[in-house]
């Protein structure tokens, strides 16, 4: 009797195998990334050898620098996309060409879009990209750390003092930033007070003269390795300003702050750690 239920047992167990490696080889379907954030974020939940192509400046990690470019924000290469045949597109909604993605659509390939506006959003799409690809466990981990480090850091700074910002987002044209903008949330959580947050679009162009009529206490200048000669505003030549009076400028890592990825969680722990010397450092010497 055991001879004949033996080979039964081995060709369930080969079918059951098979069906696995299937579901396997379903669950982790090959990527074209349309953004460097949406490319940092799918690394962080193990999912970045998945990625088949991707658009310029998608540099973080190391690795995303090998992956193949077909394409930047002003255009993307159609023809590239079709050799590539990837079973799924992840489009930046605000970011990529609008144009381009409706005729990839149109196409028939399978597209689904980011567009997170604030850290919790960050965490959803962790959840999200885990579903589509085959990592839930690591998304989930990963997401859950996320939220965990972000109630931390509100916790300790939302009965901190105010300290007057100002925020370069831009040098040439001068631009700041306002509610509704990825960066006011850091703002808001960090404890600045931006004079400029109620003005009605979210990335708002400003000229010097307006800048003078607040007494800026702190001028947080971001940079990032892909601005020209890392340059910004040269803050020196207005020595009115109580920030460049009593050198209160900080410069912090720009694609991580501006990068909707779980790396932003640690930026803004180091962005809050230097508000707070700032903020100290007017107590102690009685200065606005």
């Amino acid at each position: 009797m055991l001879k004949f239920i033996l080979p039964l047992v081995i060709a369930c167990l080969s079918v059951t195998v098979s069906a696995q490696a299937e579901t396997s080889t379903k669950a982790k379907p090959s990527i074209i990334a349309l953004s460097p954030h949406i490319v940092e974020m799918l690394y962080d939940i193990g999912a970045g050898e998945q990625i088949i192509g991707t658009t310029s400046h998608a540099d973080y990690p190391e690795q995303a620098k090998k992956i193949p470019v077909i394409g930047n924000y002003l255009r993307i290469q159609i023809e590239k996309v079709i050799a590539l045949q990837p079973d799924l597109i992840i489009a930046w909604k605000s970011g990529n060409p609008s144009d381009d993605i409706a005729r990839l659509q149109q196409l028939g390939f399978n597209i689904i879009y980011s567009q997170p506006s604030t850290f919790e959003d960050v965490a959803k799409e962790m959840r999200d990209f885990g579903q589509l690809t085959g990592h839930i466990e690591q998304a989930e981990k990963k997401a859950q750390q996320f939220l965990q480090q972000l109630s931390i850091i509100k916790k300790q700074y939302q009965h901190k003092s105010q300290v007057v910002g100002f925020y370069e987002l831009w040098s040439r044209p001068l631009t700041t930033v306002a509610k509704g903008s990825w960066p006011q949330q850091f703002l808001n959580i960090c404890g600045i007070d931006n004079p400029f947050k109620q003005v009605a679009v979210s990335y708002p162009q400003v000229n010097i003269e307006k800048v003078l009529q607040t007494p800026i206490q702190l001028i947080i200048q971001p940079l990032s390795v892909n601005q020209t000669e890392r340059q910004g505003f040269n803050w020196q030549d207005w020595s009115v300003i109580p920030a460049v009076k009593n050198k209160q400028i900080i410069q912090p890592n720009a694609d991580a702050m501006h990068r909707m990825t779980a790396r932003s969680i640690e930026e803004l722990k180091l962005l809050c750690a230097a508000i707070d010397d700032t903020r100290q450092w007017l107590l102690n010497n009685k200065t606005h």
